[in-house]
């Protein structure tokens, strides 16, 4: 049970699912391409507290190489919620993912001309709170929770937890948690991503992620 509910979103917890698609979307329309982003822009290894087996890709790489299939919900224009895209094409960026204790954590750190208006994405969110999914890995129930966001002079920012279960799962079967934070300003988007039972401080860790991001960014 565990393993079909991993299957039907090892995508959501990774980078290329942190990207949009053609189509019906919450994003701004395409732009030219933003100016690039150096690996000096993500947090350094040492700072994500016991990380291990960190796999570092290019953005624009990771969207062209990615998986399109696209899922069947029963809630229109639900897609990118469940899916956790955040970025569309034509962005430029970083970003990693690494093994911690629990589950992995993930960081992306794009710019672009039209970043994603958070706020839109945290009202979507509310609309979109229980949907399911059924797509080639099986059906699975998206339970979406946003949060308080953390406070961050000069930016937008958004918290929420995604809760994947099977349908008519027991109760106390806890299913597949995603959290997600993202901060966004000007041309700028940082996004945090932690799969299963992590318990990091996931806003901490996004406010250090866009400080860190401030200095090579030249912001």
């Amino acid at each position: 049970m565990a393993a079909r509910i991993r299957a039907l979103v090892v995508s959501a917890a990774a980078v290329a699912t942190i990207s949009g698609t053609p189509g019906e979307s919450i994003q701004a329309a395409p732009a030219p391409p933003p100016p690039v982003v150096p690996e000096a822009a993500l947090l350094p290894p040492e700072t994500v507290p016991h990380a291990s087996a960190r796999d570092g890709f290019d953005v624009a790489s990771a969207l062209s190489t990615s998986d399109r299939r696209e899922s069947r919900v029963d809630v229109g224009g639900c897609e990118d919620v469940v899916h956790g895209r955040l970025v569309g094409d034509g962005t430029a960026g970083q970003g990693f993912q690494s093994a911690v204790p629990g589950g992995q954590v993930s960081e992306l750190v794009a710019r672009m001309t039209n970043p994603p208006d958070l706020a839109a994405w945290a009202a979507q969110a509310g609309r979109c709170s229980k949907v399911t999914v059924d797509d080639a890995a099986g059906t699975a129930v998206s339970t979406v929770t946003v949060h308080p966001a953390p406070v961050v002079p000069g930016a937008k920012s958004l918290s929420y937890e995604q809760l994947l279960t099977l349908p008519g799962q027991p109760p106390e079967l806890p299913g597949l948690r995603l959290r997600t934070v993202a901060i966004a300003a000007d041309d700028v988007l940082v996004v945090l991503r932690d799969a299963g039972t992590t318990g990091l401080d996931l806003d901490a860790l996004a406010v250090d992620a866009w400080r860190h991001a401030a200095g090579p960014l030249g912001r």
